[in-house]
């Protein structure tokens, strides 16, 4: 059987899409959609711009990571600066996959906003879809290295961010030892120590 009979075999048609809610960062959008066995229902995801995840180190070898109060959980998060690529961004809202140049600006841009920090290289990590079950998340996860602290933190009025340093031996242990439960740090750490380490 090729590939493509086997998507077939089990793919879905979209009939009909439509946004039922819509806030700052995120859509609700419902999809009416067609099984392969010809039945129809509705289908609701979160809808999203393509986010950035910085894994940030120091010329010293240190990760620069964040501390965010994070509603939804009820609790400060220790992870890495990340965010949703912007209208301005080339690619950021078109509906056009980003370029890897605008992934780049993109985690430059996000990396200042939310510590501060400007980094001398930015190297591609991984491309992953956390949670396609229930969203159309794309992140793109990134090393920078050479940061320091020369850029103006600028936060969005809805972040609540302190900015650390922390050794990467320490952040890697929080990882493996479940007490950094943030996924996008986790995968970034463990991403980096299984490829680039």
């Amino acid at each position: 059987m090729t590939d493509e009979s086997a998507t077939e075999e089990v793919a879905w048609e979209t009939t009909a899409t439509g946004i039922d809610y819509a806030c700052p960062g995120f859509d609700v959008r419902r999809d009416e959609v067609r099984f392969p066995d010809g039945t129809d229902a509705e289908y609701h995801y979160v809808d999203e711009p393509p986010a950035v995840v910085i894994l940030p180190f120091t010329p010293d070898g240190d990760a620069v990571v964040i501390e965010e109060w994070r509603q939804a959980v009820g609790r400060v998060n220790r992870g890495l600066p990340a965010g949703g690529m912007e209208p301005e961004d080339a690619g950021g809202g078109s509906g056009d996959a980003p370029s890897l140049a605008d992934l780049r600006a993109a985690a430059a841009r996000e990396l200042a906003e939310e510590t501060g920090y400007e980094a001398e290289a930015f190297e591609h990590l991984i491309t992953v879809e956390p949670s396609n079950g229930i969203a159309n998340s794309v992140h793109h996860h990134f090393v920078a290295t050479g940061c320091e602290p020369t850029a103006e933190q600028d936060l969005d009025h809805n972040e609540s961010i302190r900015v650390r340093t922390a050794d990467y031996d320490d952040l890697l242990a929080a990882v493996v030892d479940g007490d950094c439960r943030d996924g996008r740090t986790a995968l970034a750490v463990t991403q980096y120590e299984l490829t680039r380490r």
